[in-house]
């Protein structure tokens, strides 16, 4: 599925209420969680430890939360494509939570809807997106955010 293409401030100021649907799914692996622990320096037994793990509450380890929410930038990418701009800049995140916990060998996909447009300074825009990281097979998702962006001219 190609993404969504918004060419310069207007057609992304028209984005506003859209649902651009759904990335491609990402599968969770230990080699991955382990990479993620070690750019982090979070190290915590559920995550990295699949010995110690196996006998905890989910039967073995499980991504890391910010790991999930890292993903929604590229996963983003796959579902909008933005040209004719000078720059956008990830502004920050709001009411992030965590749901459901997401084991290794698990599926990740994002569902996103462009919220609300609005002007900020220097003639841009800022974009507000709801971010929701579906789990496979899961009624709960692995994690909920509004993202943030500056987009400018």
């Amino acid at each position: 599925m190609a993404p969504f293409i918004a060419d310069g401030i207007p057609e992304i100021s028209a984005l506003a209420g859209r649902d651009l649907g759904h990335s491609r799914w990402r599968e969770v692996t230990q080699d991955l969680i382990d990479m993620f622990a070690a750019v982090s320096g979070d190290h915590q037994w559920i995550h990295t430890d699949t010995e110690r793990a196996a006998q905890g509450p989910y039967g073995g380890t499980i991504a890391h939360g910010y790991m999930v929410l890292s993903w929604g930038i590229p996963m983003f990418a796959e579902l909008l494509q933005v040209t004719g701009v000078g720059m956008a800049l990830n502004y920050g995140v709001n009411k992030v939570r965590f749901p459901a916990p997401v084991p290794v060998g698990s599926r990740v996909r994002l569902h996103a809807t462009v919220t609300s447009v609005a002007p900020v300074k220097r003639g841009g825009v800022g974009m507000t997106r709801a971010f929701t990281f579906e789990l496979e097979g899961s009624a709960k998702p692995a994690c909920v955010a509004e993202s943030l962006t500056h987009v400018y001219p």
